[in-house]
């Protein structure tokens, strides 16, 4: 007996319940769900119904702090304009198609800038403005520049709890005075308070770590720790002193909970080691975790050649990434494992490749609210 398959009645479906309707439409593959976007008035009803964010936003039964989609490290750089390859850190493969991103980006003029929780925020020279998008729900807003003219050193996205972000921006005016600037997705608006000098100096591909509810950074020599509370724009010192004979220092965050510290060691300017050290919460002492293997130290630091303003880090699920400007591939650190690797560099890389490699975190989010 042959079975030919048959659509249904139209009629059927325009007289399903509207639940019963959500529930089937949620079993939709996520890509052929979100085409629906173009056609379906309701599509917003559908994003937020109870079966599709059930489905498409709870972790796995036997993972709890899985995601329902891949992560990845998202590459920008000069020669794929408009192009973001990407590295599948679940898979463990480069992904064949990269990252298209939201159409209001011109080609020329929008830069990548940060990256958290789901969101990608991006300058655009060419109206003023940065925009903060969701690839994955492709949604996007456009953030106007607080003052013009507006030139900044550095920007780092700050995701909260409470389905909002923020904007910390570090901007320059002259060469004798910094401001900071904060704008509050909340209540879409800017705040302007007083900046801190030295960290304009230099580290200016590192963005700030956000750790026990405020924002850190490391100054130049003579190298301590300092930190903006977001909220009222106030700085500190803090009472964790750094380890000593350092070359250079980077923090790395896993959110909220952990304070890393990845550090070149020597003396009079040139590294003979790195070390990647834990601040224990308790004593605020920096404990140290590991000595990088001296081989892998080695190919790190001759990949810098002293140039340590070029090297910078970030977290990435459970990994922790120690990245140069100037080098195509990462060298990571899996926490759990206590094991060091490195990613090689992207196989549509040209092989006369130039400065401008810039890592980003990518785990896509879909009920990230820009």
């Amino acid at each position: 007996m042959v079975l030919s398959s048959q659509q249904m009645d139209p009629k059927i479906w325009s007289k399903l319940p509207e639940d019963v309707l959500e529930y089937l439409l949620s079993f939709l593959p996520l890509k052929t769900f979100l085409k629906l976007k173009s056609t379906c008035k309701h599509f917003k009803t559908l994003l937020f119904s109870p079966p599709f964010i059930s489905k498409h936003s709870s972790p796995s039964p036997n993972s709890p702090d899985s995601s329902p989609f891949s992560s990845f490290f998202l590459l920008s750089h000069p020669q794929f304009p408009r192009q973001y390859p990407l590295f599948d850190t679940v898979h463990n493969n480069w992904r064949n198609l990269s990252l298209c991103v939201s159409p209001v980006l011109p080609s020329s003029s929008s830069v990548l800038l940060s990256s958290s929780n789901g969101l990608l925020c991006f300058s655009k020279s060419s109206s003023s403005s940065f925009v903060v998008t969701n690839v994955l729900a492709r949604t996007s807003r456009v953030v106007k520049f607080p003052t013009l003219p507006f030139s900044f050193e550095s920007l780092t996205l700050v995701c909260g709890s409470n389905n909002g972000y923020k904007l910390f921006v570090m901007s320059t005016f002259g060469s004798s005075r910094s401001q900071v600037f904060v704008y509050c997705s909340l209540v879409n608006s800017w705040s302007e308070f007083g900046g801190f000098d030295l960290v304009l100096n230099e580290n200016h591909h590192q963005e700030g770590v956000f750790y026990d509810g405020c924002l850190w950074f490391i100054t130049p020599e003579p190298y301590f720790v300092i930190g903006m509370n977001l909220d009222n724009g106030e700085w500190k010192r803090s009472n964790f002193e750094l380890p000593s004979e350092l070359t250079f220092a980077r923090l790395v965050s896993d959110g909220d909970k952990k304070l890393y510290l990845i550090s070149g060691n020597g003396s009079n300017g040139i590294s003979r080691s790195m070390k990647l050290w834990e601040l224990d919460g308790n004593s605020k002492i920096w404990v140290e975790v590991e000595n990088v293997p001296e081989l892998i130290c080695r190919k790190f630091l001759s990949v810098c050649y002293h140039n340590y303003e070029h090297v910078y880090c970030f977290w990435h699920k459970g990994l922790i990434c120690v990245c140069c400007y100037s080098w195509p591939e990462i060298l990571y650190y899996k926490v759990a494992r206590r094991t060091w690797h490195w990613l090689p560099k992207c196989p549509s890389l040209p092989d006369k490749w130039s400065c401008g490699f810039r890592w980003f975190s990518f785990v896509p989010e879909l009920y990230a609210f820009v």
